[in-house]
């Protein structure tokens, strides 16, 4: 996958995410829940959710690029990422709202998450 597609919706997706609202969606990975959408963004091209996790991680919040959501159930206010738990909470901290606007922890999310391997698709 180009490091430019981890900021991009799969086009499967594109009709589903056009114009859609995920807040308080809620953000499942391969081995269970992580938390639900608080907000989605597009800063510098690089499109991500801001995932809360509640007490999950501590109360901490986690940065998803789009890129590595996999499905997405309207009816069931659900998405699904491509990767699992711990590959999530691996990813480069985050740690204020001032960082989804700095490109060099954007880049260094993408790039965390451009790294992960492949995974077998688990629709269809």
């Amino acid at each position: 996958m180009p490091i430019e597609s981890i900021w991009s919706y799969a086009p499967a997706l594109g009709h589903v995410v056009q114009d859609q609202d995920l807040t308080g969606f809620t953000v499942v990975a391969r081995d269970g829940t992580i938390g639900h959408v608080d907000r989605q963004a597009d800063h510098h091209g690089m499109r991500h959710l801001v995932v809360d996790t509640g007490v999950w991680v501590f109360g901490r919040s986690l940065l998803v690029p789009v890129g590595v959501v996999a499905d997405i159930d309207p009816g069931q206010r659900k998405l699904t990422v491509s990767c699992d738990r711990a590959e999530v909470k691996a990813a480069p901290r985050f740690r204020t709202d001032s960082e989804t606007m700095d490109p060099a922890y954007l880049s260094a999310v993408g790039d965390y998450y451009h790294r992960l391997p492949p995974r077998e698709s688990t629709t269809g």
